[in-house]
């Protein structure tokens, strides 16, 4: 079955399909030896940033994660889904976002640390991201 234009379905000839099948097919072919083939699963990178280097913001942030709070904004320390996949894979509710502020920024920014672990005031490890979780470095004493 396939779509219109106006949101109808309609039914396609079995030799439309097994075309479009076979056009796909040898595309994905054709670039196999190209592309390199990345899981979704797997974290994205393993890079690191030490205290030291993060902003003077994310630093703040990172004394008052382990002294549990106070927090500033409503959003710190809720529950991040890690729907990028981009940390390691963990159960639900292991990890937890905090806003890393940014001068002259009105809205929370793009810049957060994520947390993991079930003592939120002892993480396990946590991990800094300046690009709103399109990337994340893992944060080392």
């Amino acid at each position: 079955m396939l779509r219109n234009g106006w949101g109808r379905w309609r039914q396609a000839g079995s030799t439309m399909l097994l075309a479009f099948s076979v056009s796909l097919t040898g595309v994905a072919g054709l670039y196999s030896d190209t592309v390199q083939a990345r899981s979704v699963f797997a974290p994205a990178s393993t890079e690191t940033v030490a205290v030291a280097l993060l902003p003077p913001q994310g630093r703040s942030m990172l004394t008052l994660i382990y002294q549990g709070g106070p927090f500033t904004h409503e959003k710190d320390g809720v529950v991040f889904g890690n729907r990028e996949r981009l940390l390691p894979a963990n159960v639900r509710m292991y990890y937890r976002e905090y806003t890393v502020r940014t001068p002259g920024e009105r809205s929370r920014g793009a810049r957060r640390i994520v947390c993991g672990g079930f003592k939120t005031a002892a993480p396990d490890a946590c991990f800094y991201t300046d690009d709103h979780y399109a990337s994340f470095r893992k944060i080392v004493h």
